[in-house]
């Protein structure tokens, strides 16, 4: 199976707007749910935004609803999180990921199995 990688982040001012992309998606990749998981530094790691293979309807962080959007373009066996209206506290690593977790461990990091490497984002003057 291919890596994961992650790209587009980097340094935005607060409100501003970034699209991570996550490539290598293709069908020896993905499994039953993919999203974007988040880790600040002396945090834990936690879910961002996750949407089924099979289903366009995806759950987001409280935190990111309204302001943050999951989506694919299987053409391009790529996921994207387009993040709208940047806070500081969305300062973190950002992670693509895919695996099959049970539905009270889907927002459990350690429930997926294939990761990529993170794409720094950072939200500041």
């Amino acid at each position: 199976q291919v890596n994961l990688v992650e790209s587009g982040g980097g340094l935005v001012q607060p409100g501003g707007s970034l699209r991570l992309s996550c490539a290598g998606y293709g069908p020896s990749t993905s499994r039953h749910t993919m999203g974007w998981f988040r880790q600040a530094p002396g945090k834990e790691r936690e879910a961002v935004a996750l949407i089924s293979r099979n289903s366009d309807r995806p759950l987001y962080l409280d935190s990111v609803k309204g302001r943050f959007t999951i989506s694919r373009d299987t053409a391009k066996n790529t996921m994207y999180l387009q993040m709208n209206a940047l806070k500081p506290e969305d300062t973190a690593v950002y992670y693509c990921t895919t695996g099959t977790p049970i539905l009270s461990n889907r927002f459990n990091p350690q429930a997926y199995n294939i990761w990529g490497q993170g794409t720094q984002v950072t939200v500041s003057f």
